[in-house]
């Protein structure tokens, strides 16, 4: 996939995402007074849960890619 080209391009012109043929979303730039930019991302604040906090340095065991590619291959069938 190319998301980041397409992200790139959208302050170009807008991007029509479609879901089989039917527009579902669109990409545009933000206008250069928007309040969002040259923001601070919100995730870069975050505050962990204790809990997960205490198994991100933990690796989790198996092969992760397997379960990725499963759920690739499944589509939208879901």
């Amino acid at each position: 996939m190319r998301t980041g080209h397409f992200v790139r391009k959208a302050s170009d012109l807008p991007i029509i995402i479609t879901d089989n043929g039917k527009p579902v979303a669109e990409i545009h730039r933000l206008p250069n007074d928007s309040p969002k930019t040259g923001k601070r991302p919100k995730w870069k604040d975050r505050i962990l849960l204790p809990g997960y906090a205490a198994i991100m340095d933990h690796p989790v065991p198996g092969d992760s890619s397997l379960h990725i590619s499963e759920d690739r291959d499944r589509g939208s069938d879901w």
